[in-house]
C-alpha cells in the first residue's frame, strides 16, 4: 500500500498548524484515513506528534483536499512503512526506529561516529589556526594534506559499504569514481547542505552538488580530484589541500553518516561528538524529493471519529538496497 504527498494550504485542527507544517502525507487503512504533518525546511522533519486519523469515509484523495486543502498531490514512491537499508531519508527520527529502519548495528554506528568524530576534531583543530574567508579559502598546508587525505579515504570506505550493499563486486583494480558516481541518486547525496554558521564568509556546502559521470566523475568532485592529485603526485600537488577542500571533504564525510545512519544523532545525540557538530555545522536538505520520503505506518487501530495527537510507529520494514 502507498499513500500521498501534498502540500497543505488549510488546518482542520491546531490553528494555523499548516503554515509551520506545511506538508503532509496520508494513506489509508482498513477503517481509517490517517494524515501527517510534516516541515519544508531543515531535515524536513515528519511530525508523528500531529497525526489526524478519521474513520473512512468516501475517497482518501477527497479527505486530504477538503480538510487540509492539499494542492500538489503525488504518489509516494514508498510502501507504506518501509525504508530502504542503509539509505535515510524523512519519516526516520526516533533512535529506536533508526537503527531497525535503517538495518544498522549499533558496532558499526560507534565505528562511523569515531571515524567521523576524529575528522571534526582535526577540522576544528585546523580553524583554530585558520580563519576561513576568502583570503584563506587557498591556504595550503601538510596539515590540511593529512585531513584531505584522511576525510577522503573514509569517503571511499564508505562508498565501497554502498557498493557491497548493493551487490556489486569490484572489478580488476577495483572500484573507481566511475562506479561510485552511480551511487549519486539513489542515495540522495546531491539533497545535502552543509553548513558552518559560525564563519560568515563560508557558503553552505553541498558537496555532492554537480557530481557526473561526464566529463570526469572525479574531476566533476573537486574536493575529491584535489586529494586524488596530492595524495599521489605531493611535489607538484601540494597546493591542491586547501583549507577550503578540507571544509568541503568534511562535510561529504558529514553527508555519507547522515544518509547511512540518520542526521539527527550528530545534533539531537549526547556525547563529543554531536557537541562539536551542534557547536560548528548545521545539515538540512534541498531540492529534495518528497515522494522518496519514508510514511510511518502508525498505530491508530483504535483511533475513532476523528481523532489528532502523538501517534506511535509500528516497526519498519527494510527493503533491500539496490541501484
Amino acid at each position: 500500500m502507498k499513500g500521498f504527498v501534498y502540500r497543505n494550504t488549510k488546518s482542520v485542527v491546531w490553528g494555523d498548524v499548516h503554515k509551520t507544517q506545511p506538508r503532509g502525507m496520508a494513506y489509508e487503512t482498513d477503517k481509517h484515513f490517517v494524515h501527517v504533518y510534516g516541515k519544508a525546511d531543515g531535515l524536513w522533519i515528519i511530525s508523528n506528534g500531529l497525526t489526524i486519523a478519521e474513520v473512512k469515509q468516501g475517497t482518501l484523495h477527497d479527505w486530504i483536499v477538503n480538510n487540509f486543502g492539499a494542492v500538489e498531490i503525488e504518489e509516494c514512491a514508498n510502501p507504506l512503512g518501509a525504508t530502504t537499508k542503509g539509505v535515510w531519508r524523512p519519516g526516520l527520527f526516533y533512535d529506536e526506529e533508526m537503527l531497525q529502519g535503517l538495518g544498522a548495528t549499533n558496532a558499526e554506528l560507534r565505528d562511523s561516529e569515531q571515524a567521523l568524530l576524529l575528522l571534526v576534531q582535526r577540522l576544528d583543530e585546523l580553524l583554530l589556526f585558520v580563519e576561513p574567508s576568502k583570503k584563506t579559502f587557498d591556504t595550503y598546508s601538510h596539515k590540511a594534506r593529512e585531513l584531505l587525505i584522511l576525510a577522503c579515504t573514509e569517503i571511499e570506505a564508505q562508498w565501497k559499504y554502498y557498493m557491497a550493499l548493493g551487490g556489486r563486486t569490484a572489478p580488476k583494480g577495483g572500484f573507481t569514481t566511475n562506479h561510485y558516481v552511480k551511487l549519486l541518486e539513489p542515495l540522495f547525496l546531491a539533497e545535502y547542505e552543509v553548513s558552518l554558521p559560525r564563519y560568515n564568509e563560508l557558503a553552505p556546502i553541498r558537496p555532492f552538488l554537480g557530481w557526473a559521470p561526464k566529463p570526469s566523475p572525479t574531476k566533476t568532485l573537486g574536493w575529491y580530484d584535489a586529494y586524488n592529485k596530492t595524495k599521489h603526485d605531493r611535489t607538484q600537488h601540494f597546493s591542491e589541500a586547501t583549507l577550503l577542500r578540507c571544509i568541503q571533504a568534511v562535510a561529504g564525510c558529514i553527508v555519507l553518516f547522515s544518509v547511512r545512519f540518520g542526521p539527527l544523532r550528530l545534533f539531537h545525540g549526547a556525547g563529543t561528538l554531536a557537541a562539536l557538530m551542534n557547536a560548528s555545522f548545521t545539515i538540512s536538505l534541498r531540492d529534495c524529493e518528497p515522494t522518496s520520503f519514508y510514511i510511518p505506518e502508525l498505530v491508530v487501530e483504535n483511533w475513532t471519529n476523528r481523532t489528532w495527537g502523538q501517534a506511535s510507529i509500528h516497526p519498519r520494514q527494510p527493503m533491500p538496497f539496490k541501484f
